[in-house]
């Protein structure tokens, strides 16, 4: 079965072919800019026997229409495309952000669905419009595929009403849904998956934590999502490349007040401007950690708050688990940042927790541990893979044997 995985965002689209029940991809790729004159497409094609190809084409595309139409393209074509025409897509697999309370598992797109989307655009105005954009811009371009949407909070909706309710009048929740939903559900999912298969544990007691650009952690008990940092939107938890992650309420209070914001900015401020970026003036952790290289003492400071929030965590994470059987890194950060995994684990020796720092300090490919031999708890590092998850969960859905 071909199944076309999308991401779509509001200016770029991302997507992987994948023939399963071969979880290789065939190829993948980015479109970048849309909606400007120097759009970029960046396409790999990955054959069995040679090396990848990539293709880098700079045109115009006004929308996601004309890049999806760009996309299948390079997917027919004569000298690297995989297939011989769109018909031979059976799935488009889409993510979609937020399926609020209404999608706790991947769903068949149907009118129903997608009335329900554009009703959940409140909850995640700058993810699900430009998701629900990619779904119809798919209909049109692969018409005879079946469309399914998978939706990154649906992983939390197993979450128990004491850890997602919020302490505010029963009405907003019953009436307006404010509650955590929790997000990067799609990552934690594939990443726990990973590490109970590895561990042998089906009833393993898990806490994942997914450090990219965006931040969140979550607590996973038999594959299930007990508790997650992120909340009703993907602004709380940990310190994040742009967002600043917990803060006192009384903060925003101040902010407007007393210093003249209205909301508009305040969003603006704890949403783009603060984290790491607001600490050290830039969000990539690259090019923080060159910054810490060099002497920088915001560097080192902004190093020990974004672990330090880590570590507050996975402590009150293994409370909730009564124990902790593994401790799993993923996403950007999390793979590749060893003094991040360093610092977010010192000190945690009463918990069973001990990292063999030599093995940290190693750059390796695919899921390797990092803990000590004596350590009690696993310490792995799981590198994320949302899309080949997304087409997992569209092949379980109809069936396709894996």
């Amino acid at each position: 079965m071909n199944i076309f995985v999308i991401n779509s965002g509001s200016s770029s689209l991302k997507y992987q072919l994948f023939r399963f029940p071969a979880e290789q991809p065939l190829c993948s790729g980015l479109v970048e800019r849309i909606g400007l004159e120097n759009s970029i497409i960046t396409h790999k094609v990955f054959p069995a026997t040679e090396e990848e190809q990539v293709v880098r084409r700079t045109l115009a595309l006004p929308d996601h229409r004309a890049g999806l139409q760009q996309v299948l393209q390079l997917l027919t074509d004569a000298e690297i495309g995989i297939l011989r025409a769109p018909g031979e897509v059976e799935v488009v697999g889409h993510r979609v952000v937020h399926g609020g309370e209404s999608f706790a598992a991947t769903t068949i797109i149907t009118p129903e669905v997608k009335h329900e989307i554009r009703r959940l655009f409140p909850l995640a105005p700058l993810h699900n419009p430009a998701n629900y954009l990619g779904i119809e811009v798919a209909e049109q371009i692969f018409p005879q595929a079946r469309q399914v949407a998978v939706f990154d909070t649906a992983f939390h909706q197993t979450l128990p009403e004491h850890a997602f309710r919020y302490a505010l009048p029963e009405e907003l929740y019953r009436e307006q849904g404010i509650r955590v939903y929790g997000f990067h559900g799609t990552s934690h999912r594939y990443v726990a998956a990973r590490a109970a298969a590895y561990l042998g544990q089906s009833e393993a007691r898990l806490i994942t934590v997914h450090l990219g650009n965006g931040c969140s952690i979550a607590a996973v008990r038999g594959g299930v999502s007990v508790d997650t940092s992120m909340g009703f939107g993907p602004l709380a938890g940990l310190v994040m490349g742009t967002r600043s992650g917990d803060i006192d309420p009384s903060v925003i209070f101040h902010l407007m007040g007393q210093l003249g914001y209205d909301a508009e900015q305040v969003a603006d401020l704890l949403n783009k401007h603060s984290g790491m970026l607001g600490l050290t003036g830039n969000s990539d952790m690259r090019d923080i950690g060159h910054a810490l290289e060099a002497g920088d003492p915001r560097a080192a400071l902004a190093y020990e708050m974004y672990a330090y929030r880590i570590k507050k965590y996975i402590g009150a994470y293994a409370a909730v688990l009564g124990g902790l059987d593994a401790l799993i890194f993923t996403a950007g950060v999390g793979e590749n940042d060893a003094l991040v995994r360093r610092l977010a684990c010192q000190d945690l020796g009463f918990l069973g927790i001990q990292l063999d720092e030599s093995v940290n300090a190693l750059r390796a490919p695919g899921l390797r541990e990092i803990n000590h031999p004596e350590s009690r708890v696993k310490l792995l590092i799981i590198p994320t893979n949302e899309e080949l998850e997304i087409a997992k969960q569209c092949a379980e859905l109809l069936g396709v044997n894996m």
